[in-house]
């Protein structure tokens, strides 16, 4: 089974608020937007946005240059039906972000929770840093969500890397400042705890 036929049958099998990394609203995520960008007008991108209700809130909010990634066609298509005719006003990417085709120096503001500690080769991690210096224009903010060192080891039945912000910001590199970091316990609907931590940087 290849990544995208897993991520379809995860998402096919579980109701949105059934999966672990679910949240109602992530908090943490929109403070570290409203820090990188007041300006409704800001191309905003969530990584493997899936089923995740930022999208809502920054609908909401008034943000009007929203974009949602991810590998699952069927997360996707959970999200646009709950938002609606809303689903218009987002532009939606279904791909692997490692391969995904992307505007260049774009985005003011990229955002993922919970797609890099998927990225178990430095292959991989490659490819996505590389993403991410052609998508973000300079002076743009990198908002980056792992699990942290006390994070699970597995999720979904995959492995996973776990970081502290010394090594996520690593991966990344001088090109990155990294403005500021944290950790929070997650409350996963399971009633479990899993640990993740935030790194928020800027594009020099």
């Amino acid at each position: 089974m290849n990544k995208k036929e897993h991520w379809e049958k995860v998402y096919g099998d579980k109701a949105p608020d059934a999966v672990s990394w679910y949240a109602p609203h992530l908090e943490t995520s929109l403070n570290l937007i409203h820090q990188a960008s007041t300006n409704k007008g800001a191309a905003i991108i969530d990584i493997g946005g899936g089923e995740s209700t930022l999208v809502d809130d920054l609908l909401s909010e008034g943000y009007e240059d929203i974009s949602v990634l991810d590998i699952s066609q069927k997360a996707i298509n959970v999200a646009r039906a709950r938002i609606g005719k809303q689903a218009d006003k987002v532009h939606w990417y279904c791909a692997d972000i490692t391969q995904a085709t992307l505007p260049q120096a774009y985005f003011d503001v990229w955002h993922d929770r919970a797609v890099f500690h998927f990225l178990t080769e430095e292959a991989q991690r490659a490819r996505y840093v590389e993403q991410v210096m052609r998508s973000v224009k300079h002076g743009g903010y990198v908002i980056m969500s792992t699990f942290g060192p006390d994070g699970p080891e597995k999720c979904s039945g995959l492995d996973v890397v776990r970081y502290d912000s010394e090594n996520l910001h690593g991966q990344f590199g001088k090109t990155f400042k990294l403005i500021n970091s944290s950790t929070e316990l997650h409350q996963t609907p399971m009633g479990t705890t899993q640990q993740f931590l935030y790194c928020f940087c800027r594009m020099e």
